[in-house]
């Protein structure tokens, strides 16, 4: 009930103040792109290129930085905003696509098998305020092909003392999550792989895990390896929408107000099973920001790296062709 009131609550106050984000040439929707108040927060246009605004809601945002990819991103001053948005599509080049493969080729497939955990002590807390990406090298010297990938899920009992039950119910959640694929640069992710939009929505029936289909995409490996990424855009209604809700919490304190990123379910459990350390985060609202590797000394304060977890287990499966 309350989580209704608050959604409601900002839906009555957003009324005049959706904008929609359409690309300059098509009219289409720009989807799910970032939208970023400049201060560490920010929020994200739906499916339909939709954002809700208002002086209410962020009295305190003069400004906002909007971006997508295969877009200029665009600076707008709050006293600018109207209610339609044109993004300018940007034809940057992508790295290393092969085109023209033939889909009678023989293979061999092989997976990497995702690392599973329930134990919430051993779970990032997801935030729309960061980007998680996993290094996978190239280890053949054949063409290869993503096809799924599997990305571990922490599920939650209702009941915290049979939270060892396999059997326990576990809490509802219903999350949309955005994937992105990027080319090896010098050890950090580089150019995106494919500029398609690729999102899911997972919630606590999918089990520990979400298999992710990228078969259609054609997604062949870079000879210097790739980069998988997830980030949460937030809760959905039941068809999948994402709800208007605010994405961090205020907190007022002697010095003034502090805002706390909202973490969502579900968890994502890390590992120390990997050998290497082949997690990397980047902060997606705080401009210009680099993707750093998720180790001690790289101005992390996390329990995960005090326990050894330095992993975000992600599973593939790849097609490894017989011919070149």
């Amino acid at each position: 009930m309350i989580r209704f009131i608050c959604i409601l609550f900002i839906s009555l106050q957003s009324l005049n103040a959706q904008i929609i984000l359409t690309d300059s040439l098509t009219h289409y929707p720009v989807s799910y792109a970032a939208v970023s108040f400049g201060n560490g927060n920010g929020i994200f246009a739906d499916d339909d290129g939709k954002f809700f605004f208002t002086k209410k809601l962020y009295p305190d945002i003069d400004s906002l930085f909007i971006s997508a990819l295969g877009y200029k991103s665009l600076n707008l001053s709050t006293k600018q905003l109207t209610d339609s948005i044109l993004m300018v599509p940007q034809a940057d080049e992508l790295d290393e696509v092969v085109i023209g493969i033939k889909n009678n080729r023989k293979y061999k497939q092989e997976k990497i098998k995702p690392y599973l955990d329930d134990d919430y002590y051993k779970c990032w807390l997801p935030t729309i305020e960061s980007e998680i990406a996993v290094y996978f090298p190239k280890n053949s010297n054949k063409d290869q092909k993503v096809t799924n990938v599997f990305f571990p899920i922490a599920l939650e009992s209702k009941d915290w003392n049979k939270r060892k039950k396999s059997n326990s119910d576990k809490k509802k959640f219903s999350t949309l999550f955005k994937v992105n694929f990027y080319s090896n640069n010098n050890g950090y992710p580089g150019k995106v792989l494919t500029y398609e939009t690729i999102v899911f929505r997972a919630t606590e029936r999918n089990g520990d895990f979400f298999d992710l289909d990228v078969d259609d995409l054609n997604i062949y490996i870079p000879k210097n390896g790739f980069f998988v990424s997830l980030q949460v855009l937030g809760y959905t209604d039941k068809n999948g929408k994402l709800l208007p809700n605010k994405k961090y919490k205020e907190i007022k304190s002697k010095t003034g107000t502090v805002k706390i990123p909202t973490n969502f379910r579900p968890l994502l459990p890390f590992t120390d099973k990997v050998i290497n350390k082949n997690t990397y985060v980047k902060r997606i609202f705080i401009n210009g920001n680099s993707w750093v590797k998720f180790e001690k000394g790289n101005g992390f304060k996390s329990s995960l790296l005090d326990k050894g977890l330095f992993n975000y287990g992600i599973g593939i499966t790849v097609n490894t062709y017989k011919d070149n």
